[in-house]
């Protein structure tokens, strides 16, 4: 079973920064890897936030036709639902690591967790600190890109230089306490559980509109009687 150790933070964010350097990555790239290994869900998770971060772009246009931008936020949909499944299949291979859950439950709605007496539940699980460290990859390169600009008076480089400085301070204070939080978690003093998004505007069993549009579909499609 992969140690909780060599999950750190250093190489989590070694791996949002060697990820974004690929040519071709995220559009070139795949999910293909052991699903029971918690980095194939790291780098899963990192891969639909870039996915998802490209498409947030794309649906500011202003000048395309609003299928496009339709297009954009049906992807937009699809992407975050897949980060946030990705964020849980982390937090399971995490806790079954730490073996802060109950093997058999690890993947139901309602994970039975184990936790010493006397520990603190921490409220964020480390799955969302790593989606965090993910998105704050993206923000990082993204603001380095724009404190390089050429095409930009000296004004916009310098708020882009002090904005990219603060967000690898933020990245760098969050990584310390994704390890001081696992850390904790190994030691019995602290603890997480899988939280279930449970998104139900995604699920046409639960979104009030889909269901009231399956509702309609079969009397849109029965002629009239004659």
């Amino acid at each position: 079973m992969t140690s909780t150790t060599a999950l750190g933070a250093a190489a989590v964010v070694a791996l949002h920064d060697r990820l974004l350097a690929q040519p071709g990555w995220p559009s070139d790239s795949t999910n293909d890897g052991d699903a029971a290994d918690p980095w194939t869900w790291v780098g899963a998770n990192h891969r639909f936030n870039s996915l998802l971060w490209n498409e947030e772009d794309l649906a500011r246009r202003t000048t395309v036709a609003d299928a496009e931008i339709a297009a954009n936020k049906r992807a937009i949909d699809r992407y975050n639902q897949a980060r946030n499944d990705a964020v849980e299949r982390i937090d399971e291979h995490l806790l079954l690591a730490l073996g802060l859950v109950e093997p058999a439950t690890a993947a139901g709605d309602a994970p039975a967790s184990r936790i010493a007496p006397g520990a603190r539940l921490h409220s964020e699980t480390a799955g969302m600190m790593i989606d965090r460290l993910s998105i704050l990859a993206l923000k990082i390169r993204a603001m380095a890109a724009q404190a390089a600009r050429t095409d930009a008076d000296e004004s916009l480089r310098t708020t882009a230089r002090a904005r990219l400085a603060r967000l690898q301070q933020q990245r760098a204070d969050l990584a310390g306490c994704l390890d001081a939080l696992l850390a904790d978690c190994a030691a019995g003093r602290a603890a997480f559980k899988v939280y279930r998004q449970f998104k139900m505007y995604n699920d046409p069993r639960f979104n009030p509109a889909l269901v009231a549009e399956a509702a309609a579909a079969p009397a849109a499609r029965t002629p009239p009687r004659g």
